[in-house]
């Protein structure tokens, strides 16, 4: 579909509508500014329970309505249309919302250009496969486009899209909540606890990524982690109409792709060698490419026998162990993208020799008794801790024979206490298993602050 017809699809469906644009971040201002720019008549109203002062005055002198507070999701039925923006939790007010008032731009997205869609999710890992996916699509297909979670609001991109447009998409739980569409193709990376403050249960947040496959057709296809037993779990209880197609680190009845030998297979057959240069460490990031090859495979004209060096020319996204580099004869990675206990326990194993491990932030009340007893184990010796996440790591590290534990109210702290401790030669690991927004805004903040930190010539305390 063309940009043209998607928007006059999208006028028709809000035209005369009141409208309720709920979150005013990123996406919300996406919205009210994709709502201007087409010069959609519609009747619109901001809420946000923290309205900065700089978008309280634009809306003002916009003559804008706006609600704003603790009392912002109290009016939800009161509008024809809510666009929910991913970060707006609704689980105490589910049961009181009519939810066929709720959308979202992933929700209008799909239901436009679903066919033309690839999409990603998972609890971890999906960044990494769609920017590769894209890095491969991209090169073979120069009219395509990257968004979504990755750091690109939908709405943002209708104007480039035509009708031979691939579209790659990094879809979180949040954007696939409420969603009536599913892409063409999907991916379900892996299932594990994680954003349990946004949901009323663990259920719940599994429900919504599976909406990724939900609502395919059988002209679709749906490529999911064989080995992954919640994965399973959903498609033995909800099978998906579409085609689906497994992937693993080993081979099972279940598995088209997988790794063996060091070479990557599609079922029988050899495709890619694994070589010294291959651009992810870890073999979680062996599986994020066997889900790639499986999507390369679902895309006519693409011989993905063909796409090796391709692979090979991909660079590792910051904040996803990302080397820093040597300071003070001391080897720094950042991967604060990490936040749950599972990425944490990857990427030690992917960097096999870490020293310091730097741990904690925003608690989310995640299970942390899997990574204590992997730490045991491996060959961390020290361990410093922050945030109320790090506190509570701390109280499970306590029962196991850990010496050498650390807690830092700040960054700066937490760099000083890692050169001190961390040996000669050594290697120290930013990554958290727990969120950031204890102390910044988002991950990347977190992982920006850390780099700069371990950069300057002189310690700061």
């Amino acid at each position: 579909m063309n940009a043209d017809i998607a928007i006059e699809n999208i006028r028709k469906k809000l035209i005369h509508k009141q409208i309720l644009i709920l979150g005013f971040g990123r996406e919300g201002q996406s919205t009210f500014d994709f709502l201007k720019k087409h010069k959609i008549p519609c009747l619109i109203t901001v809420a946000d329970q923290h309205l900065t002062e700089e978008s309280i005055k634009m809306l003002e002198n916009e003559s804008i309505p706006f609600i704003n507070g603790d009392n912002y999701l109290h009016f939800l039925n009161d509008f024809d249309i809510v666009f929910k923006s991913p970060g707006i939790s609704l689980k105490n007010h589910i049961q009181n919302i009519d939810k066929e008032r709720i959308t979202s731009q992933t929700d209008v997205f799909l239901s436009l250009f679903a066919a033309q869609c690839i999409a990603v999710t998972g609890t971890k890992g999906k960044s990494t496969t769609t920017s590769l996916i894209y890095h491969i699509i991209n090169k073979l297909y120069p009219n395509s486009i990257m968004a979504g979670n990755i750091g690109i609001p939908l709405f943002n991109i209708i104007d480039k899209v035509n009708d031979e447009t691939k579209i790659v998409l990094e879809l979180s739980s949040h954007q696939l909540e409420f969603i009536h569409k599913s892409p063409h193709i999907s991916v379900l990376l892996n299932l594990f606890e994680e954003h349990l403050d946004h949901y009323r249960s663990f259920e719940d947040y599994q429900s919504a990524k599976y909406n990724i496959a939900r609502f395919q057709s059988e002209n679709d296809f749906f490529i999911y982690h064989s080995a992954d037993i919640l994965v399973q779990k959903w498609l033995k209880e909800e099978p998906p109409h579409s085609n689906c197609i497994g992937f693993a680190l080993d081979e099972n009845e279940n598995t088209q792709f997988f790794v063996k030998n060091d070479w990557f297979y599609q079922k029988s057959k050899k495709i890619i060698q694994i070589c010294k240069k291959f651009p992810l460490k870890g073999t979680h990031n062996l599986q994020n490419t066997c889900a790639t090859l499986a999507v390369l495979s679902c895309i006519q004209n693409i011989d993905i026998q063909t796409i090796a060096e391709k692979i090979y020319t991909f660079k590792g996204l910051a904040h996803r162990l990302e080397l820093v580099g040597v300071y003070d004869d001391i080897t720094f990675y950042n991967d604060s993208i990490s936040t749950i206990a599972q990425s944490t326990i990857a990427a030690v194993k992917a960097l096999k020799d870490v020293n310091t491990l730097i741990l904690g932030g925003f608690d989310r009340g995640i299970d942390y008794r899997p990574l204590a007893d992997f730490c045991k184990n491996s060959s961390v010796e020290n361990f410093i801790f922050t945030g109320n996440a790090g506190k509570r790591m701390m109280n499970v590290f306590e029962m196991q024979p850990f010496q050498k534990m650390f807690y830092c109210a700040n960054y700066q702290l937490i760099i000083y206490i890692s050169k001190l401790c961390t040996p000669q030669g050594g290697t120290c690991l930013l990554s958290p298993a727990a969120a950031s927004y204890d102390q910044f805004k988002d991950f990347a903040q977190r992982g920006e602050q850390f780099k700069e930190l371990v950069k300057q010539k002189k310690d700061k305390t």
